[in-house]
């Protein structure tokens, strides 16, 4: 198995984050519903949508959503995801998550991260209930005809099981150290 089912309970890690601490699972204990993504510096997937989750981010930080970013890429691939990188771009956009670095890629390993941005949904108990895109159209916004996360946010803050609980997502290659660019394990399979 590759990609974290649904119902599966959100793995550990210990990693650190932008502001120089280490994190747990366990910090966002508070958190109502988690949504852990895997991102980096310089997908453009990212770059062109990252003010669009930004904005998710904050529409539902009053509900008890948390937001958890990790870098898994390898900056011997793309300089641009080393963690100083990671620093400069959470000071100039400000963004409403905790940005974490894993380094070792072990946390993408656990959770199946398949690409930047995949979003991984948990409820309180931290099962995963919805994993996938935010949109359908991340590089263009203006042309997003499906709000996949929103759409499983609102249905888990009503006490409904999420409609739709896989999506593909869509973005970058995760970024593998000491492997081809496009590598990927050999059990791994396509969402859906």
């Amino acid at each position: 198995m590759y990609t974290l089912q649904i119902n599966q309970k959100a793995p550990d890690f210990s990693l650190k984050a932008t502001d120089g601490k280490f994190y747990q699972l366990d910090n966002f204990n508070e958190a109502k519903i988690l949504i852990i993504f895997f991102s980096c510096n310089h997908c453009p997937y990212v770059l062109k949508s990252d003010a669009d989750t930004k904005l998710i981010a904050e529409k539902y930080i009053l509900k008890n959503v948390t937001f958890v970013a990790i870098n898994s890429n390898s900056p011997n691939i793309y300089e641009l995801d080393s963690y100083p990188n990671m620093i400069e771009r959470m000071e100039q956009y400000n963004f409403p998550w905790t940005y974490l670095y894993d380094e070792s890629q072990e946390t993408v390993l656990k959770y199946g991260g398949l690409c930047t941005p995949h979003f991984f949904v948990f409820n309180r108990e931290r099962k995963l209930k919805y994993t996938g895109r935010a949109v359908d159209s991340p590089k263009d916004i203006s042309l997003v005809k499906s709000r996949d996360l929103e759409k499983a946010i609102d249905e888990l803050l009503a006490g409904a099981e999420v409609s739709t609980p896989i999506t593909n997502p869509v973005g970058c290659n995760i970024k593998w150290d000491g492997k081809p660019k496009h590598w990927m394990p050999e059990d791994a399979v396509p969402l859906i």
